[in-house]
């Protein structure tokens, strides 16, 4: 048997199973107890965790809390408002749209590891919304809407599917002229780097006008391993590029140390930093939410003039009208018709000629 396989048959999702990776706290044990929700993750990713710190960067995204139960900010029903769910437009569930010529396409709601942040939380964790997801009518749906040119393949977690059943998503989404360009989104060189296999490989490589894109999830420097750099690695030599979209969380990565941390190491492996993601209004998770102007702060603060560029990713919230920058506005201090006033992130200033339209 595959690794990765009995890494997913050997998932970490019981008191008597986290027990044999950390010491859980009181608290710990009321959530995973309590809480009526699904949980867990792999035996790498456990062994990732600190055994002693309950404040541990990835004990807290995967062990239930029962702050989850509190849910002040959080938006009810949030994920049928974010995919446009009831704008009349008829669309399979496995289709969300916000945008006109791309999609996401949700093809599962299996993860390898179940991010108590999740936005999708409703269908995923807490599986108190239903949806159905028809890879078949999702294809099909596709397949009728010639505006579509770029396909973000989402779940769950899309890699969790068999080789075969990639190879075949893959295959046929190629056989649509019109799509252009083919995503995934998948922690699985996070939370699972066992599943970058050779067949995978031979299922993703090769040169083709459709090309293939991977966006992973990493919020903290801790889960980047050798593992991780390998599989990413593996990835860059079948011809798929690896990027970051990283969440802002509160107690994670909020701060200018760790922020800087995260995104200088994902470079050191190859993985090009892309979006930091405000946590969106999902209900139960408010106690991962900072203020919304803490994202441009941490990219001022800790990135900009303090590492290279390649670095810095878009901060951004993701809406139901689609993606909305919120990058700081710092540098642009002053304008008359002469000249603007510039400042740097020392604070040093200088003047650049307002050239007329």
């Amino acid at each position: 048997m595959e690794e990765w396989i009995e890494q997913l048959q050997n998932s970490i999702n019981t008191l008597p199973k986290i027990e044999q990776f950390i010491n859980v706290t009181e608290e710990e044990k009321r959530g995973i107890e309590t809480l009526n929700t699904k949980w867990g993750t792999t035996p790498y990713f456990a062994s990732l965790m600190d055994p002693d710190d309950p404040k541990c960067p990835i004990r807290r995204q995967v062990i239930p809390s029962m702050k989850e139960k509190e849910n002040r900010y959080g938006m009810k029903d949030y994920l049928l408002h974010k995919e446009n769910r009831s704008t009349g437009e008829v669309r399979p569930d496995s289709i969300a749209r916000q945008y006109y010529d791309r999609i996401a396409f949700t093809v599962t709601d299996t993860c390898a590891n179940y991010c108590r942040h999740c936005f999708r939380k409703e269908v995923v964790v807490d599986r108190e919304l239903h949806l159905r997801f028809d890879v078949e009518e999702g294809l099909r749906w596709i397949q009728e809407h010639k505006e579509i040119r770029d396909v973000l393949v989402t779940g769950g977690d899309p890699f969790i599917l068999s080789d075969d059943k990639l190879e075949y998503l893959i295959r046929k989404l190629r056989e649509i002229h019109h799509v252009q360009m083919i995503r995934f989104g998948t922690r699985t060189p996070i939370v699972l780097p066992q599943r970058i296999t050779v067949k995978l490989k031979r299922v993703l490589a090769g040169f083709h006008k459709v090309p293939i894109w991977v966006n992973t999830q990493c919020n903290h420097a801790k889960e980047i391993t050798e593992k991780t750099a390998h599989a990413v690695y593996d990835l860059l030599t079948c011809g798929v590029n690896v990027g970051n979209q990283a969440v802002l969380l509160k107690g994670i990565n909020d701060d200018v140390r760790s922020f800087r941390d995260l995104h200088q190491k994902l470079l050191s492996v190859r993985i090009r930093p892309y979006y930091v993601f405000y946590c969106e209004p999902a209900p139960g998770i408010d106690h991962f939410r900072t203020p919304v102007e803490k994202g441009a702060e941490l990219i001022r603060d800790a990135l900009r003039g303090h590492t290279t560029g390649l670095a810095q990713p878009m901060y951004v919230i993701a809406t139901n009208i689609g993606k909305i920058p919120l990058m700081p506005d710092y540098y642009i201090v002053g304008k008359t018709e002469q000249e603007y006033t510039l400042r740097n992130y020392k604070g040093q200033c200088t003047t650049l000629p307002n050239i007329p339209a």
